[in-house]
C-alpha cells in the first residue's frame, strides 16, 4: 500500500463531505486528495504524516504563491503588449496583493473547509488569502502546471481581474506616499508616539511627518498597519497635490 492509499483507506467516508465540496470548487476530480487536505489544515490541528512530520497549509502556500505569480505575469504580458516592465510589475503586485487574495478566498468560502482547533473568529483577514495560495499549490502538485493555469484563468482571472479597474486601484498608500515624497524631494518620517488608548490589545501610535509638518496620525495593532493607515489619511489630505 502506498503512502496516499494508506492515508484514506483507514476511513474513506470521513473525507466524503470535504471531497464533495472540493470537487465543486475545482470542477474536476482530484487525483491526490492528500494535497488538498494539507492545503486546508491549519497548524493548530497539530497533524502529522505517517513519518511523524508535522504538516499544515504553509508549505503549499509558498508553492501556490510562486505559481500564481507566474500565471498572472504571463496573463499581463499577453493582455497588455504595450506595457513596460514597471507597469507589469505594479499590476501583478495589485492582483496578488493580500487584500485582493483575501477577497477571492472569501468568495470561494475556503475557510469553511479548513481543519483547525480554533474558532474561525480567531483568524485574521489574511487567512483567506493564505488558503487561496495553498489551494493553488495543491492543484499544481496534484494536476500539474497546465491544469493549474486553466483553473487560475477560469476561477480567478476571468471573474476577478479587471485591468482597467486595477490601474486606478491603490493597494499600498505607504508606497504611494513614499514615491511621491521621493519624486518631490520631500523628507518623510514616521514618528512612534506613546499610545494612550484604553484597549486591552496593545496598539502602536505613529505620526507621519513630511518635511516640517505632521500631516497624519494613526493607531493600529502593529507598526506596519499604523503606518499604512497614516499614509491613507495623508493621501486623502494631500490628494490634490499628489494628483498634479
Amino acid at each position: 500500500m502506498n503512502y496516499i492509499q494508506n492515508i484514506f483507506k483507514s476511513n474513506p467516508s470521513k473525507n466524503k463531505p470535504f471531497i464533495t465540496a472540493l470537487e465543486s470548487l475545482l470542477e474536476f476530480k482530484p487525483k491526490s486528495v492528500h494535497f488538498y487536505e494539507r492545503a486546508f489544515t491549519h497548524r493548530s490541528a497539530n497533524e502529522k504524516d505517517e513519518f511523524g512530520n508535522p504538516f499544515n497549509y504553509e508549505r503549499l502556500e509558498l508553492v501556490g504563491d510562486a505559481v500564481l505569480g507566474v500565471v498572472i505575469a504571463k496573463h499581463l504580458y499577453m493582455a497588455v503588449p504595450e506595457a513596460n516592465e514597471g507597469y507589469l510589475t505594479k499590476m501583478r503586485s495589485k492582483i496578488v496583493s493580500r487584500e485582493y487574495l483575501n477577497q477571492i478566498g472569501k468568495d470561494f468560502g475556503l475557510i469553511e473547509l479548513m481543519k483547525t482547533h480554533l474558532d474561525y473568529s480567531k483568524f485574521s483577514e489574511n487567512t483567506h488569502g493564505n488558503l487561496v495560495e495553498a489551494f493553488i499549490g495543491a492543484i499544481f502538485l496534484d494536476k500539474g502546471y497546465r491544469v493549474c493555469e486553466k483553473f487560475i484563468h477560469k476561477s480567478i482571472i476571468t471573474p476577478h481581474v479587471d485591468i482597467q479597474l486595477l490601474e486606478g486601484k491603490i493597494t499600498s498608500y505607504k508606497s504611494l506616499i513614499v514615491e511621491w515624497c521621493q519624486k518631490k524631494k520631500k523628507t518623510l518620517r514616521f514618528i512612534t508616539e506613546k499610545d494612550t488608548g484604553i484597549e486591552a490589545l496593545k496598539h502602536i501610535a505613529v505620526h507621519l511627518k513630511i518635511d516640517d509638518s505632521i500631516v497624519a496620525k494613526a493607531r493600529a495593532t502593529s507598526r506596519k498597519k499604523a503606518e499604512e493607515k497614516a499614509c491613507r489619511r495623508a493621501y486623502f489630505a494631500l490628494q490634490n497635490q499628489i494628483k498634479r
